[in-house]
């Protein structure tokens, strides 16, 4: 076999393999007429007799298919045939290509061709579940449809568009109502008789869009119909969602939810992220607890804020003798000369970032000052376990916490504070549990207090001196002390006003620290774009349940 047999045969394949993408249909015409008769008949069911006339453009494809969307797919498919120009022609289910429920016409041997116009008729003779309850009034049945239209994208031009409805048989003429025309439309239906005597409302617009779904309506006494012909409304109809599409929705809904709920975990995760100092190598445990560790390099490793840790540096340095608090807002510090021995090199530099005189420059000297203190506590954590020390310090925190609590006097409990006051601050309840512990009884202050507030110290400045005063015999002179009230908001309200003066915005200040000591991992990833589409049939209607017929297609 040559090549050229070969490439013969491969087309025969695709061709016959693959109709649908080897000849491809072009469509394009104008719906010059569209009649529709809708029975609305005394077993509550519902008739529709369709006479559509279509003009294929000259350089279209053949029309042969039409689909024709009907209210649901509660219809019985042997009531259903269809005709063009006289001349029958198949209906079939499967081949429906428009939203919602419908049949589709198969032209067959009949198909308009290229420049020609043809009528098409379709009668379908039951069709179910198609009244509910009035909204405005609950003993009148609600009917309402919406004629077949076809996609923009294959009709052009304007419909002579006619919509009949044929009420049951016995209803009176001054018992039925009709619902309001849609826009465009006379306000009124024109109403009659039909040779059965059945009451009817026209609505006819010569210059209405084949691509449009327009919505009539009707109600009339319940009466005239059996009650289980009444359905209804469950949610989905009231929304106008057709039965058969509620697993599309659903699972469209459920990936929805997935791509948002995703989205919030990308967000929070990334928050998260923001505020964990520590790379994630660190958590690879290792053995034994790292003992050591200064109470602020115990709050890195359990990531506390970063304006807790802060103002835990503050207190260490006022504390140590090397730095005073010249004004608590906005935050002034002066730095003491000459500097005490034994600083940290993080306390060092939490000073040197206040010898800056712009406030954007102290921020960037603190940012430098956490990310060296993060990456040394982490170099220190190397081998050993996060966990286990982790539990360790906790014990600290809980053991520092018994030890002010226990104290059964305020001079003692003033003292205790004192000496462990930060690790008592790594407590993720430290604020409320300070305020607890001094919400009674005086404080005697610490001599270095006033260092800290300012505010204290010029007090007990302006006081006259004057000699101790000595209690008992055998009992120490009476310290300077506050209301424990006092004291306490002191210690709490210090964070607050060093992120409200100093930083800033905590969750920018930390992330432009955490983009340096645990970034991103960064990964390699194709990029394409996917798109997706289809025909859908939303039945919107203006009253307690929906009849309407829905279509796409115009094949």
């Amino acid at each position: 076999m040559n090549i050229r047999s070969i490439a013969f045969a491969v087309i025969l394949v695709v061709v016959f393999l693959f109709p649908a993408s080897a000849q491809a249909q072009t469509y394009s015409f104008s719906l010059d007429e569209e009649i529709v008769h809708v029975y609305w008949n005394q077993d509550g069911t519902m008739s529709i007799d369709y006479m559509f006339v279509f003009t294929n453009d000259t350089w279209a494809s053949p029309i042969d298919f039409v689909d024709v969307g009907l209210p649901n797919s509660n219809f019985d498919a042997g009531s259903i045939n269809a005709d063009v120009d006289g001349y029958p022609v198949l209906v079939s289910r499967s081949e429906y290509q428009g939203g919602g429920s419908g049949v589709a016409v198969v032209m067959g041997s009949a198909a308009i061709q290229p420049g020609q116009t043809g009528r098409v008729h379709v009668f379908v003779g039951t069709i179910r579940r198609v009244l509910y309850t009035d909204s405005q009034e609950s003993t009148y049945a609600s009917a309402v449809f919406s004629p077949t239209w076809f996609g923009s994208e294959f009709v052009h031009g304007t419909t002579n568009l006619q919509v009949i409805f044929h009420l049951p048989p016995g209803v009176q003429p001054d018992e039925p109502r009709w619902h309001a025309a849609p826009a465009g439309w006379a306000t009124e239906p024109a109403t009659g008789f039909d040779d059965q005597g059945r009451i009817t409302y026209t609505w006819s617009n010569a210059q209405a869009l084949g691509s449009l779904q327009y919505s009539f309506g009707a109600s009339f006494p319940k009466s005239y119909v059996p009650d289980s012909a009444i359905v209804q409304p469950s949610i989905w109809q009231v929304l106008g969602i057709d039965p058969e599409t509620l697993f599309t929705f659903t699972f469209c809904c459920g990936i929805g939810l997935l791509i948002v709920l995703g989205i919030v975990a990308s967000v929070r995760a990334t928050q998260k992220r923001r505020l964990q100092y520590l790379p994630p190598k660190i958590a690879i445990e290792g053995h034994g607890i790292k003992r050591g560790l200064t109470a602020i390099e115990a709050a890195i490793l359990m990531e506390q804020p970063m304006d807790k840790i802060l103002t835990m540096i503050l207190f260490a340095v006022v504390k140590k003798g090397a730095a005073s608090v010249i004004d608590r807002e906005p935050l002034k510090i002066e730095v003491i000369t000459p500097q005490p021995e034994g600083l940290l090199p993080y306390e060092e530099q939490f000073l040197k970032a206040f010898t800056l005189s712009k406030p954007a420059g102290r921020r960037n000297a603190l940012q430098d000052m956490s990310i060296d203190l993060i990456k040394n506590v982490s170099n220190k954590m190397k081998g050993f376990s996060r966990k286990e020390t982790l539990a360790y310090y906790k014990d600290i925190v809980n053991r520092a916490w018994s030890q002010v609590e226990a104290a059964d006097t305020p001079e003692v409990k003033s003292q205790k504070y004192d000496e462990v006051m930060e690790w008592t601050m790594l407590d993720k309840d430290y604020d409320d549990r300070t305020r607890e512990v001094f919400r009674t009884g005086p404080v005697f202050v610490p001599v270095w207090w006033g260092n800290y507030d300012p505010g204290f110290g010029r007090a007990a400045a302006a006081r006259p001196a004057a000699a101790p005063t000595t209690g008992p015999a055998g009992t120490a002179p009476s310290l300077p002390h506050l209301p424990g009230s006092d004291f306490a908001a002191s210690v709490v309200n210090g964070v607050q006003d060093f992120s409200s003066n100093v930083i800033g915005n905590i969750t920018d200040f930390t992330s432009k620290i955490t983009n340096k000591t645990n970034p991103v991992p960064v990964t390699s990833s194709s990029s394409g774009r996917w798109s997706g589409g289809g025909g859908g049939c939303a039945c919107a209607c203006a009253c307690a349940g929906c009849a309407c017929a829905c279509a796409g297609g115009g094949r």
